[in-house]
């Protein structure tokens, strides 16, 4: 049996207006504003299609509502092979007019994008983009909703014209080129003056002889 064809409610323009505004206002309302940074691809290698030398050159604010309210989802901070690593995951969620209106060239939310979260003075690397999370109010969609992990700062360049944001990645970025020089120069013959490594390496049979192929092997030939 069809459908009441008196009844049309996936096909009104203003209903779905009057939504897309009540949207919008609610977002206002409860969500938090941030700044919303479009990453520019510099070199982009051509095989895994990655750029190491990516930067953020524009920031834009906008209003954002944060659908984890209880805190971050995802791994949180644990110790892997690597060491620290922290994976907190949120998801925010952006009216498409809003993000139409205040990003400029933006029609959607793209991965690799960078969201800054105030909040915690920490950056947020987009993941994944969905657009289908409200399905079709009155035949018509007003959201995206967009996850994010903590972003991990690999010496991207930062030049927004928000100073919290570029002060924040580029003395990071600083910090990270003086510790690259002190590992460069670095020599344990210097700063341990006790250290006896070229007797252990010639002493003989009672101590491991590391020029040997495979010094743990009790064979006579490797």
């Amino acid at each position: 049996m069809a459908t009441n064809f008196y009844f049309n409610n996936f096909g009104s323009s203003q209903e779905q207006n009057l939504i897309e505004d009540l949207v919008i206002e609610s977002i206002k309302i409860y969500g938090h504003e941030v700044w919303y940074c479009p990453r520019t691809i510099v070199n982009e290698e051509k095989i895994f299609k990655e750029d190491e030398l990516a930067s953020f050159n524009n920031a834009y604010s906008i209003e954002m509502y944060i659908k984890n309210v209880e805190g971050f989802e995802g791994e949180g901070d644990f110790l892997s092979k690597f060491g620290l690593q922290i994976r907190d995951r949120i998801t925010f969620t952006v009216a498409r007019r809003t993000f139409a209106d205040e990003v400029t060239g933006g029609t959607r939310p793209k991965e690799g994008d960078m969201i800054f979260f105030p909040l915690t003075s920490k950056g947020y690397v987009v993941r994944f983009v969905e657009h289908e999370a409200i399905f079709y109010q009155m035949g018509s969609l007003q959201t995206f909703d967009i996850v994010c992990e903590l972003f991990e700062f690999n010496q991207e360049t930062f030049n927004t014209g928000v100073d919290i944001i570029d002060d924040t990645y580029n003395d990071l970025s600083f910090a990270m080129a003086n510790n690259t020089q002190v590992v460069t120069q670095f020599n344990i013959s210097t700063i341990d003056k006790q250290a006896q490594n070229e007797e252990f390496e010639t002493r003989g049979d009672n101590i491991l002889d590391f020029t040997e192929i495979n010094p743990f092997s009790e064979a006579n030939t490797y």
